[in-house]
């Protein structure tokens, strides 16, 4: 009787799980479609607080540089909305930043929601009795709220990428290296070889590009280290990326180093280096986000570059979206994950 008991409290539990799960995508199906520019945020504040210290500390967060771009470009693009003005139009936005700023708050502390008007929305809410107060938690929370609008944008390229997925990319990337990223629709196999290839999407003033590339493992050293990914880069797009002219090909440009850190993001664990490039010896360049990481075998490291080539234009949202494609990377087969982890010695 007692088993019988806890079968039917598990099943009961199961139950109200799976239904919980179909609420949600319920909702979320009734959900209208964002609107907005991409990288684009909503502020709803008081115009006071918008041009004082809170004001100030949202734009060092969010409207400061954004890094390794050839031409100044903010992070996000914040645009200011009072609240009495924080109408129907701007609920549907993609992001959205509350300010409530009252002496009625008693709870203070920043709240990150999802879907809340429309679908797929990251919506943040900033509430404190008073100006400080509310600097302080902008201040104690930056990484977290800029990590979460990085994400957000982020996740609706993957969304989209998978929605529309052009299916003859994977298979190929997969037969190299044992896994795809998801390639949207209009992307196209410009270069293969045994231990490259070269996807990419051209317009008439605009390249979006992905490298993905393979190299053996040497023993005894550190392939994981900065200026191990760098050396062994600036070889791959010797002998892979050349320009239009004779003695010319795509490199690491020395008019600023790239950085390196260290993510573990959905089980993978991977170098991130951005900087930009240039062509040797031309006039040609950019900026680029290369993930670095072990096969899970560990005998080979593997490469996926994302670079963006748009002279007339800003670049960050490019940026974004080919970057977003190499996070949406999937091993073939799922288990490999968790040998990804097992490092070399």
């Amino acid at each position: 009787m007692k088993r019988f008991l806890i079968y039917m409290a598990l099943a009961a539990a199961t139950a109200i799980s799976i239904c919980s799960c179909s609420e949600e995508k319920r909702k979320k199906a009734l959900l209208p479609n964002i609107s907005g520019k991409a990288g684009e945020v909503i502020v709803v504040i008081n115009k006071g607080d918008w041009e004082g210290a809170v004001g100030a500390v949202l734009r060092d967060t969010l409207a400061c540089e954004c890094p390794f771009l050839p031409q100044k470009e903010p992070l996000y693009t914040l645009v200011e909305v009072a609240p009495g003005g924080f109408s129907n139009i701007f609920q549907i936005h993609r992001n959205i930043i509350i300010v409530n700023i009252s002496k009625d708050v008693t709870e203070p502390g920043v709240v990150f929601r999802n879907n809340v008007w429309a679908a797929p929305q990251c919506v943040i809410r900033i509430n404190a009795a008073d100006s400080e107060t509310a600097v302080k938690l902008i201040k104690e929370n930056s990484p977290k709220i800029a990590g979460v609008l990085e994400e957000a944008e982020r996740d609706r390229v993957i969304i989209n990428a998978k929605r529309y997925e052009e299916q003859s990319l994977a298979p190929v990337v997969t037969q190299m290296i044992g896994g795809s990223p998801h390639f949207p629709s209009g992307y196209k196999l410009k270069k293969k070889t045994d231990d490259f290839i070269w996807i990419t999407y051209d317009t008439e003033f605009t390249t979006q590009s992905i490298l993905i590339y393979k190299y053996p493992v040497t023993k005894g050293t550190d392939m994981m280290a900065k200026e191990n990914i760098i050396k062994t880069n600036e070889m791959v797009l010797k002998d892979n990326v050349p320009g239009m002219f004779e003695n010319t090909f795509m490199t690491i440009s020395s008019f600023a180093k790239p950085s390196v850190k260290y993510i573990r993001y959905k089980g993978r664990e991977f170098a991130e280096m951005r900087g930009l490039w240039e062509v040797h010896n031309d006039y040609m360049g950019g900026p680029f986000v290369t993930h670095v990481f072990y096969s899970p075998d560990g005998k080979y490291m593997i490469g996926l570059e994302a670079f963006v080539y748009a002279p007339k234009y800003d670049k960050r949202h490019y940026l974004r979206q080919v970057e977003s494609i190499i996070y949406s990377f999937e091993w073939a087969d799922s288990g490999k994950e968790a040998k990804e982890t097992d490092k070399k010695d």
